[in-house]
């Protein structure tokens, strides 16, 4: 039978206790080792969330070891996760997923049939969506993993095939990216990763109503992204190109009027305030017309739509400068 471990990044949140839970009751052979990095920035004094969320193993209790990840971020993390494995393969799970009630059978199913040159086999995500009403631009958002390739919500990994590469690179400081990057370069070092039977649920949990706006820190990574993939990363990593070419062109016109307004120019500048109320309210459309268009989510998306593409484009810019010096493609592939 094929071992295997688990490593499971988390910053204790309340969905922690119930993804151990749900490994804890996944039929099928036990992991031989599961790994909590706990990745708080600084130790809680209060040790109650995470013992209750160790609390719900049960008899895997004796098979879980807790490393402190010190604040990181989810790939070094992970790296830390995985310098414990001595098993050959390793199962990344995000702390606010559910594995099915067959996950451990269908895991050790989904191992045992990967071919030698097989360096990853993930998981099938699925999101739980509201019935009755349409969903928010966040529950979209969220849904979207389902159709995401390669991500560490749930995905097992050859441990040599990760050590020949070197893991995560830990350059990707947040959830985002870090997953493409690294099985980019494990096909460009000869393996193979494929998906899976397994199923794990991925819950929507809730969110401010200006997390989209934070998010937009990811476009630092995108840019990070090209230095080392080239140019077509999106389609190597079969990635949504998103639009960050329209938020740019929406900032630089909303920044054009006001310098032109300061400078006295009334008619250039009344021209690039309209070019960017219409980008605006484009931008806006497109996020309302499919969500549930209640008065508070309209509201969200109108005022998240005018802070996006300033987030978008410092982020894009901020992160092509902080990644300047990082290796080119080609060479970052050699």
């Amino acid at each position: 039978m094929t071992s295997y471990a688990v490593v499971v990044p988390t910053l204790v949140r309340n969905t922690l206790a119930d993804c151990l839970a749900a490994l804890a009751a996944a039929t099928g052979p036990p992991p031989a080792a599961i790994v909590l990095v706990d990745d708080r920035s600084e130790p809680d004094p209060d040790p109650g969330p995470l013992e209750h969320a160790l609390s719900v193993l049960g008899d895997l209790r004796t098979r879980t070891t807790v490393v402190i990840g010190g604040g990181r971020g989810p790939a070094a993390a992970r790296n830390a996760g995985l310098r414990t494995v001595t098993e050959p393969w390793v199962a990344f799970l995000d702390d606010d997923v559910q594995v099915g009630p067959r996950w451990c059978a269908q895991l050790v199913q989904d191992l045992e049939e990967a071919s030698p040159d097989t360096a990853g086999v993930q998981g099938v995500i699925t999101v739980p969506l509201p019935d009755g009403r349409r969903p928010t631009d966040w529950e979209r958002g969220t849904a979207g993993l389902a159709r995401a390739r390669w991500i560490t919500a749930d995905m097992a990994y050859r441990t040599e095939a990760l050590e020949r590469v070197g893991g995560f690179d830990e350059r990707f400081p947040r959830a985002f990216r870090e997953d493409a990057d690294l099985a980019l370069r494990l096909l460009d070092a000869g393996w193979r990763i494929r998906r899976g039977r397994r199923t794990t649920l991925h819950p929507v949990r809730p969110a401010s109503r200006w997390a989209s706006v934070k998010q937009q820190r990811g476009n630092a990574d995108d840019a990070l992204m090209r230095r080392l993939h080239g140019p077509d990363w999106w389609d190597k990593a079969v990635a949504p190109r998103g639009r960050i070419r329209r938020h740019a062109a929406i900032t630089a016109a909303g920044a054009a009027a006001c310098a032109l307004a300061a400078a006295g120019h009334r008619r250039a500048a009344a021209a690039c305030a309209l070019g960017w109320a219409a980008g605006t309210a484009e931008f806006a459309r497109a996020r309302i017309a499919p969500g549930p268009r209640t008065r508070d989510e309209v509201t969200t998306m109108l005022a998240t739509s005018v802070l996006i593409p300033p987030a978008a484009t410092w982020h894009r810019i901020a992160g092509a400068w902080r990644h300047r010096r990082a290796p080119a493609w080609p060479e970052a592939a050699r």
